[in-house]
Order: structure tokens, then C-alpha cells, then sequence
């Protein structure tokens, strides 16, 4: 198997001021899920097309393995890379069953009959389509032919298998139980697995690491978790799911811990982030980010809390949603199903200090 090594890579579309991927720089390991996650837009395509060698860069180098695949100068074939694609509309060939649709790129390879055979057999058990091999497409479900394009990627045993939105064509049931798929098949082959989504759940699920693309630049590469609960920026809070972004203020500082205020009427303690850790002192502006689930509501205002107003609430079953006026800012909270509270309640709000992230304010 193989990692990846991407070294200050830049491409653009015409105009070279109109850089679709700008400076990028991403090691991924050997035997990992790797998800490039962003909006339309953002560059995360282009990328996996890079790695493939469907293009080369304008700038910077991509090595596979320690060998050098991409350059300016220098640009090896995909049929070279010993990597696998899979691209997000299937691509099965409607008039060839499973079977051949799987087989063909053993055939490419002019590898015998018999060993064809056995190899496609193994696959079509690696992706739960054992039995299918004389239907054709029209007669699989979504699910299905998207395990057949999955096979025919596995098949010619790639090293590394490219994933362009595999799963956005699926309905949401459907997708929830391919994603499972997807991650145990991974485990299971050992193949890296270099993943293009621009859905958060399916991110999260997924990975073990996130690589987060905005405007063409990397904004922050580790695990589901850190990209989640420790944002490196604003834009990476803000496409991580639900989140608050509030306006706050450093009353106090010392050794990398602060007292904040939040909205004006908030009060919490918590550590500081390294870039505000030496300069932070009282009266320094912050911006604030809670997610919705890290603020508690209690009938009465607890030490540090504030009084709100609930001024909007939705029941989703195994959350209740609820939104608050703090100071002008209106605020997301979910809690336990079980936590009801009425629109037009006066209701104590804090949130965990240790769940929340602080950036520098920006006006």
C-alpha cells in the first residue's frame, strides 16, 4: 500500500488569478480514510484529480510512495499510478451484467481467464454482490450499481482508491448504510482511501482524517474530532455543522487562561488558543464558537449564567432545538428530549467552557 505526499501544490483554470487549488500542502499515511471535505466550489475535486494525474500542477509536487508523480515538468499517466477511481455518476456500462462490467479492466491487463475469475469472485465478496454476476445494471438498485463501480475499482488491486461524492446519488437511508459499507470495506482491504464529500455527516463517519478545502486553500487537516470540537478558524466552525458564533471580550489573563465575557451577559473560563495565549489581555475582542449541544439550559441561572428568553423550539425526536435572544445575538441550543421548555420561558443558558473555541475578532 501507499501514502501520498502533496508539496505546495497550485492549479489554475485560465486565468491565473483564478486559482482553483492555491499552495497546498497534505501528507496522507498508508491504510487510511482520508476525506477531502468543502463546499461546491472549493477545490477538493480538482485535487483528487491532481493525485490521479488527470492534470498536472502549475506548481509544487505530488509523490506516491516517495516516487514522484506529478510535476510542472513531469506527469505519469493514471494507468500508471496504481490507483482506482470512482466517480460519483457510477459509470457502469449499461449494456454489460456485473460480471463483465467488473472483469474489464482484468482484461485490459490480459490477465488469464482463470485468474480473472477468481479475482472478480473475491471482489464481488469484498462488496456484498456475490450471486449478481449475470444481472445487468437496470437490474440493481442505486446502492448496488455503486458497488459494482466500487468493485471494478477493487479489482485491479489498486494501492490507493480515489472517491469522487460516491454516495450524493443515493437517497439518505441509503447513504447512511453505504457509508458503513464504505468505512468496513476500507478496513478490511487495507487500501488508502482518498475520499471527496462535501456532506459533514458523512465526513465525520468516515475518516480518519479531514482535510477541510476552503477557496481553493487548506484550512485545517486532523481527526473527525479536532475538526469538530477544536475548529482551527471560523470557516472551518462554520461548515462543521451547527454552530454559534458570538462576539465576546477577555476580562481577564494569565498563563493561557482567560475569564470571558460572551455576548455582554455570558460568563465562562477557559484556555486560551496558542495564537491569542501571549498577547490576550483584558479588554481583548473574541469571537466566540459553541456548538449548540455544549449549551445548557436550567430553569433557574446557575454561577457564571445568564437569563434568556426561549423564543423558538422544534422537537426532532431525540433532540429538542431551541433558539434564545442573548444580547441581540440569537443563539441554537439542543438538549435532551426529555429538557422542555415553552416558547416565552425565562430559562437560566451556560455553556462548557471547555467546549468552546475563541478566535481573534475580526471587524
Amino acid at each position: 500500500m501507499a501514502g501520498v505526499s502533496i508539496k505546495g501544490v497550485t492549479k489554475s483554470y485560465g486565468d491565473a488569478n483564478m486559482a482553483a487549488v492555491t499552495d497546498l500542502n497534505l501528507e496522507i499515511g498508508d491504510n487510511q480514510f482520508i476525506t477531502l471535505l468543502g463546499p461546491s466550489g472549493c477545490g477538493k475535486t480538482t485535487t483528487l484529480r491532481l493525485i490521479a494525474g488527470y492534470m498536472a500542477p502549475d506548481d509544487g509536487t505530488i509523490h506516491v510512495d516517495g516516487a514522484l508523480m506529478s510535476s510542472k515538468d513531469k506527469l505519469v499517466l493514471p494507468e500508471h499510478r496504481g490507483m482506482g477511481m470512482v466517480f460519483q455518476n457510477y459509470a457502469v456500462w449499461p449494456h454489460k451484467t456485473v460480471y463483465e462490467n467488473v472483469v474489464f479492466g482484468l482484461k485490459l491487463r490480459k490477465v488469464s481467464a482463470a485468474k480473472a475469475r477468481e479475482l472478480v469472485d473475491t471482489t464481488l465478496g469484498l462488496v456484498n454482490l456475490s450471486g449478481y454476476e449475470n444481472r445487468l445494471p437496470s437490474q440493481l438498485s442505486g446502492g448496488q450499481q455503486q458497488r459494482v463501480a466500487l468493485a471494478r475499482s477493487l479489482v485491479v488491486e489498486p494501492e490507493i482508491l480515489l472517491l469522487d461524492e460516491p454516495l450524493s446519488n443515493l437517497d439518505a437511508k441509503l447513504r447512511e448504510h453505504m457509508r458503513s459499507e464504505l468505512k468496513q470495506l476500507q478496513r478490511r482491504t487495507g487500501i488508502t482511501f482518498i475520499y471527496v464529500t462535501h456532506d459533514q455527516a458523512e465526513a465525520l463517519a468516515l475518516s480518519d482524517q479531514i482535510a477541510v478545502i476552503h477557496a481553493g486553500r487548506l484550512q485545517q487537516f486532523g481527526s473527525p474530532r479536532d475538526v469538530y470540537s477544536r475548529p482551527a478558524n471560523r470557516v472551518v466552525a462554520d461548515f462543521m455543522g451547527n454552530v454559534n458564533l458570538l462576539q465576546g471580550e477577555v476580562t481577564a489573563a494569565h498563563n493561557g487562561t482567560a475569564e470571558i465575557l460572551i455576548a455582554g451577559l455570558l460568563r465562562a473560563s477557559t484556555t486560551l488558543p496558542p495564537h491569542l495565549a501571549a498577547s490576550a489581555k483584558a479588554g481583548t475582542k473574541i469571537d466566540v464558537a459553541v456548538r449548540p449541544e455544549n449549551i445548557m439550559l436550567t430553569p433557574q441561572p446557575q454561577n457564571g449564567a445568564a437569563r434568556v428568553n426561549v423564543t423558538d423550539h422544534v422537537f426532532l425526536g431525540n433532540i429538542n432545538e431551541y433558539q434564545v435572544i442573548l444580547a441581540d445575538q440569537t443563539m441554537r441550543v439542543q438538549t435532551h428530549p426529555k429538557e422542555n421548555y415553552a416558547i416565552g420561558d425565562s430559562v437560566g443558558i451556560a455553556v462548557d467552557p471547555d467546549a468552546i473555541s475563541i478566535f481573534a475578532r475580526t471587524e
